[in-house]
């Protein structure tokens, strides 16, 4: 019963998670505005909440302080800077190849007040808290439920980098997902990978915003 049940919430999360990143993508290609990424974001969390709310307890126990050995902790501050900058290198490298285009963040919120605050909110503060709450907190403990740890690390990895709509962005997400939830795993909790979220996101966002920075108003129209 309590498997057939974790098996109907894994579906609802991945029909409803792909349909909101399919909505979402349709409605950013219409319309970038400050009012559609709020409204798009809330939609976000409060889908997260809501899946939530049907394992609240197990869930919250992920936010427990636990004893994590100085490795781990040490690991999850270093990593995120190796994966920042050579993500952000490479990825910008591949996109200049492929596509002839620059893909900096700040092209979007150039005509936002205050840019760097929202990319911040919107890049380094919901991701980290929200994402690794709906991936590797409930989707991760409803796979646990119905099969092995490996293929729930697996899993949780494939849907994370799915649901992010991105062939070139899927070559380092899943395997970035996998540390996430390996970690996940062998510590019982999420702190860790909202810490590594966090920093690679911050160091991208920074690197974006120097880069961006360093342009005149004439070079970027």
């Amino acid at each position: 019963m309590k498997e057939r049940r974790s098996i109907q919430l894994i579906i609802a999360f991945y029909g409803a998670y792909l349909l909101y990143a399919v909505i979402a993508y349709a409605v950013y290609a219409e319309s970038d505005s400050l009012f559609t990424e709020i409204a798009l974001e809330s939609v976000f969390i409060l889908l997260t909440v809501l899946f939530t709310f049907f394992d609240v307890r197990n869930v919250f126990s992920l936010y427990n302080v636990v004893k994590v050995e100085w490795k781990g902790v040490l690991f999850s501050v270093l990593f995120p800077f190796l994966t920042g900058l050579s993500v952000y290198y490479s990825v910008d490298w591949l996109n200049t190849m492929l596509y002839d285009e620059d893909t900096n963040l700040f092209y979007d919120y150039m005509f936002y007040d205050s840019p760097f605050f929202w990319a911040f909110v919107f890049y380094v503060i919901i991701p980290p808290i929200f994402e690794e709450l709906a991936f590797r907190g409930f989707l991760f403990n409803q796979l646990q439920i119905v099969t092995t740890p490996r293929i729930t690390i697996l899993a949780t990895a494939f849907i994370f980098a799915l649901i992010h709509f991105s062939l070139l962005s899927f070559v380092w997400i899943f395997p970035f997902g996998i540390v996430l939830g390996y970690l996940r795993h062998r510590y019982s909790t999420l702190w860790l990978g909202m810490l590594i979220h966090f920093i690679h996101n911050l160091i991208i966002v920074l690197l974006d915003y120097y880069y961006f920075d360093g342009l005149s108003f004439s070079e970027i129209l």
